[in-house]
């Protein structure tokens, strides 16, 4: 890659480890989607997938609610993997240039659903039949976009998980969700010593956008932070759907 790209790369990826740092998660939502702008989907969650990996493995040992996470949220889990698997053409197949397209979407989606704060309950004695259709739907939106947020964010909200446990289940429900997905780009040969470097940049970047995020979380107050950040997340899914919607029609 031009030394422009690798730069822009470590560009991206410190401010996306900056947003994680804040509010705990956005790393791959914040990273594929400015990648999005400048290579296909499939390209920039190939760089993603190690930082990905990486920072969601740190934030699920930083935590004493493992065991009760994977007890919950198992069949939400197997669904996404089973999704994954299932749509592991969709990033490299004939439908692959919708991509950039559905990843706007659900940009805009997901920003206006965190500002509206709209909350969805979910009762304990249903989480398991609710969680593995909710996967199996993240799981075939990851495979094609490799944003793993639409509807799992909701769905965790909504069993009631407090505060510390969430961010603790994000790590871990990224972690799984991640590696399939690493699995599919392998298949597809994306995953190899050309994305090496790329891949090394963003992770170096990623942390130390981490940790300054993680000192200003200390000084701001995070929901100040996340609203301009989901106000940000949903100027950058209008771009992206209208640029592809241009670019298919224009």
């Amino acid at each position: 890659m031009p030394d422009p790209i690798l730069i822009l790369i470590a560009a991206v990826f410190a401010f996306a480890g900056f947003v994680k740092g804040v509010i705990g998660l956005g790393l791959p939502t914040v990273s594929i989607g400015l990648l999005a702008v400048i290579m296909p989907p499939a390209q920039a969650m190939a760089i993603v997938i190690v930082p990905a990996i990486v920072t969601n493995i740190w934030q699920t040992l930083a935590g004493p609610y493992l065991r009760d996470i994977i007890r919950r949220l198992w069949p939400l889990m197997l669904g996404t993997v089973i999704g994954i698997r299932l749509g592991s053409g969709l990033m490299t197949g004939p439908y692959a240039r919708y991509g950039t397209l559905v990843l706007g979407v659900l940009l805009v989606i997901y920003g206006i659903l965190g500002l509206s704060k709209t909350r969805f309950h979910v009762a304990r004695a249903h989480e398991k039949w609710v969680g593995g259709p909710v996967g199996l739907v993240t799981g075939v939106v990851s495979a094609a976009t490799g944003v793993q947020v639409i509807p799992s964010m909701p769905y965790m909200q909504a069993i009631g998980m407090e505060k510390d446990e969430l961010v603790q289940a994000l790590g871990v429900f990224f972690t799984t969700a991640t590696l399939a997905l690493a699995f599919n780009l392998t298949d597809a040969g994306l995953l190899s010593v050309a994305t090496a470097l790329p891949g090394g940049i963003a992770l170096v970047a990623a942390f130390a956008g981490m940790f300054a995020g993680q000192a200003v979380r200390n000084k701001m107050h995070p929901d100040t932070f996340r609203r301009w950040f989901l106000i940000s997340i949903i100027a950058l899914g209008c771009y992206l759907s209208a640029e592809t919607l241009m670019r298919m029609f224009g």
